[in-house]
């Protein structure tokens, strides 16, 4: 009733004012129009029936028809509204399978039921339609800025207007000091869109490390232009932010740019964030150099850069510690993040206490294995030697570089770091074995006596138990708990077993146990190499 009885251009003019005022296609209220219709005609045909509805884009005339579909004899179930290909002579002149034979039916009048019906069916597909509308257009806008305006809050999270939809600002990603009010005006990062059960959800925020790269782009022309590009963003929101940049032109110096004329550039965005505190650093492909940078404002006397672990120790004067690590360790929180690596901060004073305890402490090794005495040791420790195993197999013109050592000396003190490691070894196969260490672990290249020593004591016996080691687990590795890194200690780590050498070696454990394909291996290996070289052309 409610759709038939209608004026049939009054039909076409209510579509295009859905379409208008929920910013759709009208050809989609049109098809909802028409599939409302359809399941109306055939709650009053049968069910059964296919009955389709065509509504005439220029006239709004409703067309109502039945069709039937030629289908095989096998496949024949419906005879409401399907036909074999026999029954179908009666109506094709050569029916093909697939064919449709379309006969027109009067159309309906709704009744109440029906009409509600019809419209639930259109509310449905009109509110289906205006959300895949809504999730494409911000779907690529995400990684943006967009102004909007403060609709009401829920539970501390913000609904925010952003035009065509609304957007959520939850609570946790609004600047601490910040309070807004309805109708307020509000200019946030788009961090995330993602398609829901209730409709797309356009997730914002204003802590974002890149909503203050993006204010930065808007500000500073250099940077939108592609001259300047901003390598790393580091936030404590509200509070400090460091960023990274660097220039593609020599005339131009990318901090001076982004700070602007008496500050006008950097002070826009500080007003945007509340008034944080932004340190601009100059980017620099030398890691040390780029984290000295990065410490900003505090001094560095010196950067030691452990690779292996990721992690980097830096070295101030006494009197630059507070400020290098800065408040509640802000500044070197913010530091490592914008780094991306962990930081340890030290005094000279420590640096100096602990580079004379492992001066004792090799010094002391030598003397107690190679019984030579205390100035014969040091000397060896000032030369860079560490271990046993770099004296007794270092090439002898080293040893014979070094201040008051004869040939016949550098001779005596490598016979006896061999005999000493020998001695250690013997001790360690024999340790090994009462432990009940198999023979396919003792014929393992790599595994030094001491090492497999050190397996046994942690349960490691056979081929087969070191192959269902993670790399990990033999040469120890870092975890984050709670944001906190935390030291996982390696069975073979005292070895100075690296990850890459663990992983290497658990592999060929696993080769030889027939348990991995050496050729998949190798199709392996070569695809990370060509990834490796793309990162680098990259």
């Amino acid at each position: 009733m409610a759709i038939t009885s209608a004026n049939q251009l009054e039909l076409l003019q209510t579509a295009e004012a859905v379409a208008r005022e929920k910013m759709i296609d009208p050809d989609l209220v049109i098809q909802a129009m028409e599939e409302s219709l359809a399941r109306a005609a055939k709650s009053r045909y049968g069910s059964e029936l296919d009955i389709r509805v065509k509504i005439d884009r220029k006239t709004g005339r409703a067309t109502f028809a039945r069709i039937r579909t030629v289908v095989t004899d096998e496949e024949f179930e419906n005879h409401h509204a399907q036909l074999t290909v026999k029954q179908a002579k009666s109506y094709l002149k050569d029916p093909q399978i697939g064919d449709e034979v379309i006969d027109e039916v009067p159309p309906v009048d709704l009744g109440r039921i029906a009409a509600q019906s019809a419209k639930q069916v259109i509310l449905q597909k009109v509110r289906e339609a205006e959300r895949d509308r809504q999730f494409d257009e911000f779907k690529d806008r995400k990684g943006t800025i967009i102004n909007g305006v403060v609709k009401r809050e829920e539970y501390g999270n913000l609904i925010v207007d952003i035009g065509r939809g609304e957007g959520i600002l939850r609570r946790n990603e609004k600047i601490g000091r910040e309070s807004y009010r309805p109708n307020d005006r509000i200019r946030c990062y788009i961090k995330d869109v993602r398609r829901e059960t209730r409709g797309p959800q356009v997730f914002l925020s204003r802590t974002d490390p890149q909503f203050m790269a993006e204010l930065f782009k808007m500000e500073v022309p250099e940077i939108y232009d592609g001259i300047i590009e901003i390598k790393a963003v580091a936030r404590d929101p509200g509070s400090r932010a460091k960023i990274a940049v660097i220039s593609f032109d020599n005339s131009i110096d990318p901090v001076g740019a982004c700070v602007g004329m008496r500050g006008s550039r950097v002070q826009a965005v500080v007003n945007e964030l509340q008034g944080e505190k932004i340190d601009i650093i100059p980017w620099n492909a030398d890691t040390a150099t780029f984290l000295v940078n990065a410490l900003q404002p505090a001094e560095v006397s010196k950067v030691v850069f452990d690779e292996e672990a990721g992690k980097i120790e830096v070295v101030v004067p006494d009197e630059q510690l507070s400020l290098a690590i800065g408040r509640r360790g802000q500044n070197v929180r913010l530091a490592s993040q914008l780094t991306g690596l962990d930081i340890d901060i030290m005094t000279e004073a420590e640096e100096s206490a602990r580079r004379q305890a492992e001066f004792a402490e090799r010094t002391k090794l030598f003397m107690d294995t190679l019984d030579i005495d205390e100035m014969m040791a040091q000397l060896l420790v000032a030369e860079g030697f560490t271990n046993l195993e770099e004296v007794a197999y270092v090439e002898q013109d080293e040893l014979l570089s070094i201040d008051g050592f004869d040939e016949g000396t550098a001779e005596e003190l490598q016979a006896r770091a061999r005999d000493y490691i020998e001695e250690q070894n013997r001790k360690a196969i024999e340790a090994a074995r009462a432990l009940g260490v198999d023979d396919s672990l003792f014929n393992f290249e790599g595994l030094t006596p001491q090492m497999i020593e050190a397996l046994a004591r942690d349960g490691i016996k056979t081929l087969e138990d070191f192959a269902t080691c993670a790399d990990w687990e033999l040469a120890g590795g870092w975890t984050t708990e709670n944001g906190q890194r935390k030291k996982d200690e390696g069975i073979l780590e005292k070895f100075e077993l690296s990850l890459d050498e663990a992983q290497t070696m658990i592999m060929t454990a696993r080769v030889m146990l027939g348990w991995v394909d050496p050729s998949e291996l190798a199709s392996d290996e070569d695809q990370a190499e060509g990834t490796d070289d793309e990162e680098e052309e990259a």
